[in-house]
């Protein structure tokens, strides 16, 4: 297995989704699972680290590394197995999630997490960081469609961990008993995903798309509660928010105006093969109006084509603010992109928090997004320099003591990384990240995997 130092190659590789810059020793471009194995023994051999990626899409700085090998899982990108009946895909660790769904669409299955990312985004990296999307309102996140994982340890053998279902079990700790819970989310710090088998889940027959101006984003977020409570008898599939500014994007996108509006709320329903449309629309209008949303600028996403202009919409804002963050990294600044959450119920509250911070700080307001049914927005910052990446980082900091305080997290789905480490321990107690750093110790005793992600 051929590891190349050439300085090019190892620039091309130290770049992901997060702003930071890393530059590897080394790179190896794996095609097959004896390859990994091949560059996990070549590490031990030379006693150097090897940080496993994908196509780099991380927001956390997880899938680049300074320090020994970059190994690409990107060429190991074939859908090797799809079970219609079973519905499950088994797949390598490179297959992008656009181009699964793409494979599986004549089979009238799809994989569901859908990160904002998901035509770049690999499988290898959504089970690395327990991905999710805005679909995981209604589907839940990447852990729950991983049936199973094929592993390269940190020793070079080769294990294959499969979910077991009874329905009761008490055989040893929890932590335990399911060791494909141990490979989801760990960030490549545990071992190398070579393969996955993934649950399915059948195609909606009708996806209808809302977005819903309101003149005040007090009024958007209890909008969201009734709807995660069903009290307009519907359920949404996602419940994304818009502030005023991501508002303003996200129309200009599709050459739309919402002028009266300070916020938006962009819901989806399944309506199934039989269901009456105006009844669908009626009963999201009703559960709107009573919380003063703008009816009559109200836009219908209902067909293939126009809910593709409504993910160009949804996306344009996460798309236009990662531009701006690259514009200042030469100047010492970059994107600052929050991942915490909230029960949904306390997200106002967790929103006017964080605003005292920024304000505490002298921060730069972010733009805010993203996933209000789960309790789950993104603030994204721009920091212009150096100081302003202080300020921005304090503030967030300041907000995550109150998000805990709300029985929150620090990060709901796009990991640590190296970016976000720092902040575990105001989630986790030492105990708890104690027992973490056993985990480590047991899998990986060297430290081999992917130095300076989560601990």
């Amino acid at each position: 297995m051929v590891v190349n130092r050439d300085l090019d190659s190892r620039i091309s590789h130290a770049r992901d989704a997060s702003g930071l810059e890393m530059i590897p020793e080394g790179v190896a471009r794996a095609e097959t699972v004896d390859d990994v194995v091949e560059v996990v023994h070549l590490a031990m051999s030379i006693n150097t680290n090897v940080t496993p990626a994908g196509s780099q899409t991380s927001m956390t700085g997880a899938s680049i590394t300074d320090r020994g090998i970059l190994l690409s899982l990107a060429p190991m990108n074939r859908v090797l197995d799809v079970d219609v009946s079973q519905r499950l895909a088994r797949v390598e660790p490179g297959v992008t999630i656009g181009q699964l769904n793409r494979e599986l669409a004549g089979s009238n299955l799809m994989f569901a997490p859908d990160p904002t990312s998901e035509q770049d985004a690999t499988i290898g990296g959504a089970i690395a960081c327990n991905a999710s999307g805005a679909r995981s309102l209604y589907y839940g996140a990447t852990r729950r469609h991983v049936n199973a994982v094929k592993v390269v340890h940190a020793d070079g053998a080769l294990a294959t961990y499969r979910r077991s279902h009874p329905e009761k079990n008490t055989a040893g700790f929890a932590a335990a008993q399911d060791p494909v819970d141990w490979f989801v989310g760990s960030e490549g710090t545990l071992g190398i995903v070579a393969e996955a088998e993934l649950c399915l889940v059948p195609m909606p027959a009708h996806i209808v798309g809302l977005a819903i101006p309101f003149r005040d984003q007090a009024s958007a977020l209890l909008f969201v509660v009734s709807a995660r409570k069903g009290e307009g008898g519907r359920t949404a599939r996602c419940l994304e928010f818009f502030d005023e500014t991501a508002l303003g994007i996200a129309a200009k996108s599709i050459g739309s105006t919402w002028s009266d509006a300070a916020a938006m709320i962009y819901l989806e329903d399944d309506a199934g093969e039989a269901a009456d449309l105006s009844e669908v629309m009626s009963a999201w209008l009703a559960t709107a109006e009573q919380f003063g949303a703008l009816s009559d600028d109200i836009r219908i996403f209902d067909g293939a084509q126009a809910l593709r202009d409504a993910r160009v919409m949804r996306h344009a804002v996460p798309s236009t603010m990662n531009e701006r963050g690259s514009a200042q990294i030469t100047n010492g600044g970059r994107k600052v992109s929050t991942d915490w959450a909230v029960p949904y119920a306390r997200l106002g509250d967790a929103l006017d928090a964080s605003k005292l911070a920024i304000e505490k700080y002298s921060a730069p307001a972010p733009v805010t997004y993203g996933h209000a049914g789960n309790g789950h927005p993104h603030q994204n910052f721009i920091a212009h320099n150096p100081q302003e990446l202080r300020v921005i980082n304090e503030s967030i900091e300041e907000t995550l003591r109150s998000v805990i305080q709300m029985g929150g997290t620090v990060s709901a789905e796009h990991g640590l990384g190296k970016l976000k480490q720092a902040w575990l321990s105001l989630q986790l107690s030492p105990r708890q990240i104690a027992i973490m750093r056993a985990m480590k110790q047991t899998l990986d005793p060297t430290g081999l995997f992917s130095p300076g992600n989560v601990l």
